[in-house]
């Protein structure tokens, strides 16, 4: 996944191709929601930020509490549906 991660548009289109295909097999919003949370914690605690973008989703999920961290992940998932 380190390629993926080292720009941000190839991870936008990553997620976006995950969340179609988790839409594909029926999980719900939150439930996809709920997963962006977990991969947003594991990139926080396992990755480090390979760019701009990045490191600001980074300060703003360190100084979030777990309710602002998951309203991140749920506009990211947004953001790459709209994309």
């Amino acid at each position: 996944m380190s390629t993926v991660l080292t720009n941000f548009e190839t991870w936008k289109h990553f997620l976006a191709d995950r969340v179609s295909q988790a839409k594909k097999m029926g999980l719900t919003e939150d439930t996809i929601a709920n997963l962006a949370f977990e991969i947003g914690s594991f990139l926080d605690e396992k990755v480090d930020p390979k760019n701009d973008e990045e490191r600001i989703l980074k300060q703003l999920w360190d100084i979030g509490d777990e309710t602002e961290r998951k309203t991140v992940a749920r506009l990211m998932v947004k953001l790459v549906e709209k994309s």
